[in-house]
């Protein structure tokens, strides 16, 4: 197992893969500690078999530069294979401001090639490779030094076994003629607004049973100053405060130190400090906040009318359509547009695309009354009326 610690061993190594047609592409990182991952290893392979042409880099050695990485990945002519991309990509992102092009992930082909809803890794190798995957490294701390050799291997693993699998998915996909519908799945995981979430809209992914305005206000700016708080100081969430104490924070609306005191959810560690004052600070924002200012919870999809009988029809269309296309439900429509669908809403997904080809055409006659279904044994049949 050949482990890159330099940048000229690391140039090299990136200058013979961009004379292949693509490269496999994980990594390694912790995050449990941290706001942003840290990179801890990562993981290249060229096609070839078995530990032939993969290689470890090792990117906490000090001097060691990611800089030829980065030129392979914006070599267009070399596809960049990974599989369930997206914490990956995000590291680059955020790393180097940098998306590996062209990109394949071998998670979203395998949905569209018949695996399943969510095909994890173990899975594919095991069916496409017919090979296994030793998890024993599984949990391990990534960025002690020196990494065991039963680390290196179970690191190496998951770029070998996955140069079968891409040639495996990129031949299904050519065959099907739906490579275009992966390229299409994958716009979102090269955009940069994937991976930024703007202090201001935190608050939107803060489950709470009250939705009043004036209470919506105060979760807004608590969710606001948390964020900002755990980027700049590069933390998680979590450590400044969790959800829960979140929620009674807005609840008791503190405005002394020794209010916070008296709060149970709270950790110690913001009860005094920076934390503390910028809580009170926050409170202080959302209580004071002018009607016309606070924020105002999506609404739309409750007032709805959804035709029942139709929605479940669209249930019956979409699994008949999955079994026969072989494509994930989950990737088409999820439960809640097809209601959306049913309740006359058009700017959907499931209705655009390649989803279009796949169910929303049919969807669309369903709901205007230009098809039936009609059972026929075990399968489901689309009747011309």
């Amino acid at each position: 197992m050949k482990t890159i610690t330099t940048t000229q061993d690391l140039a090299a190594f990136c200058e013979e893969a961009r004379q292949h047609d693509y490269v496999t592409v994980d990594t390694e990182f912790m995050r449990e500690r941290t706001f942003y991952s840290k990179l801890c290893l990562v993981q290249l392979a060229m096609p070839g078999t078995h530990e032939e042409n993969a290689v470890l880099v090792d990117p906490l050695v000090e001097g060691l530069s990611l800089e030829p990485l980065y030129d392979l990945f914006r070599d267009e002519s070399v596809v960049k294979v990974f599989h369930a991309a997206r914490q990956d990509l995000e590291i680059f992102w955020v790393e180097a401001g940098v998306f590996p092009k062209p990109l394949f992930d071998t998670q979203v082909a395998a949905m569209v090639c018949g695996f399943g809803e969510q095909a994890g890794y173990e899975t594919l190798v095991r069916k496409i490779t017919r090979g296994s995957v030793d998890k024993s490294s599984r949990f391990t701390d990534w960025s002690r030094r020196p990494l065991r050799d039963s680390q290196k291997a179970y690191a190496l693993a998951d770029v070998t076994h996955l140069r079968q699998i891409y040639e495996h998915l990129a031949a299904e996909l050519e065959r099907s003629g739906r490579t275009r519908w992966v390229a299409e799945e994958l716009q979102s995981l090269t955009d940069p607004e994937t991976y930024f979430t703007r202090p201001e809209e935190a608050w939107k992914r803060v489950k709470t049973r009250t939705i009043t305005p004036k209470f919506l206000a105060v979760v807004r700016e608590l969710a606001a100053f948390r964020e900002r708080h755990a980027q700049d100081n590069n933390i998680p969430r979590n450590r400044v405060f969790k959800d829960d104490a979140l929620i009674e924070l807005a609840t008791a609306k503190p405005r002394t130190m020794a209010d916070l005191g008296g709060l149970r959810l709270l950790l110690r560690e913001a009860r005094r400090g920076t934390i503390a004052e910028g809580i009170l600070a926050a409170v202080e924002r959302g209580v004071n906040c002018p009607t016309e200012e606070m924020p105002k919870p999506d609404r739309s999809r409750e007032k709805l009318q959804v035709n029942p009988a139709l929605a479940d029809l669209l249930r019956v269309l979409l699994k008949s359509k999955t079994e026969s296309s072989g494509v994930a439900a989950r990737l088409i429509a999820p439960s809640a547009d097809l209601d959306a669908i049913a309740a006359g809403l058009r700017d959907m997904p499931a209705l655009t695309g390649w989803r279009h080809e796949v169910f929303g055409a049919d969807a669309l006659r369903l709901c205007d009354g230009e098809i039936a279904l009609a059972a026929n044994g075990q399968t489901v049949q689309v009747i011309e009326l």
